[in-house]
């Protein structure tokens, strides 16, 4: 992953040229297919985050819904849960906020 560095954490960009795709399913069954937008590590906690949007979702939109999870596991092997803190939200809106505006850089 490439990594670009900020204020707090780093971010790091999916690899390859293609986006990046994670299959998330939900609780009746159905699953639904996102693009990594980043991920990032905190370290004081010592916790993974990834950020996502939906992949039929226009990438050109001004408003795009955007969702994060923490993640433990590596590769094809992890797992993702909801986050449930508001320290923890407070710091991915932080780092979506930094994404946003390094990307419009």
């Amino acid at each position: 992953m490439s990594e670009h560095e900020h204020n707090h954490y780093p971010i790091f960009l999916p690899d390859s040229e293609e986006q990046e795709r994670i299959v998330i399913p939900e609780e009746n069954g159905d699953e639904n297919l996102f693009d990594v937008l980043f991920y990032f590590d905190v370290p004081e906690t010592d916790k993974s985050y990834v950020v996502v949007v939906p992949a039929e979702q226009d990438q050109e939109d001004e408003e795009q819904e955007v969702f994060a999870f923490r993640y433990e596991g590596e590769d094809d092997d992890f797992k993702l849960f909801p986050i449930d803190t508001d320290e923890e939200w407070d710091i991915v809106e932080e780092m979506i906020n930094t994404f946003s505006d390094e990307s419009e850089e």
